[in-house]
């Protein structure tokens, strides 16, 4: 089953900075956008940014300045990546992959802790 993979989590101290990537674990044809969204505990899960095939990219407003959203193409497979800079306690969550295609796919989520 084809499933986006998610790395570069962990623990940091407030101000700090981190970058998540995410390739899938086989190749997915037609992807028309890739993001990043996060959950929090007690919290509905939120995007925090995403990019379309085109280049178009959209942020949360609470990580604007602050967050990069990219994608590289290597032998036509995407990856992902959000660089996260400034990092604030309010930031963390479990971070989730997405890509949209004729399915949506998802990661299994990593960890993102920023310590105050």
């Amino acid at each position: 089953q084809v499933q986006p993979v998610e790395s570069g989590g962990g623990l940091v101290q407030a101000g700090g900075s981190l970058r998540l990537s995410c390739a899938a674990s086989s190749r997915i044809y037609s992807v028309s956008v890739m993001g990043w969204y996060r959950q929090a505990p007690g919290k509905q899960r939120e995007l925090v940014a995403d990019i379309t095939s085109g280049g178009r990219t959209t942020y949360a407003d609470s990580v604007k300045g602050r967050f990069t959203i990219s994608i590289s193409r290597d032998n036509a497979k995407n990856t992902l990546y959000l660089q996260m800079n400034s990092l604030k306690p309010e930031d963390t969550a479990v971070y989730y992959c997405h890509m949209r295609a004729l399915y949506d796919y998802w990661g299994q989520g990593i960890q993102v802790t920023v310590s105050s």
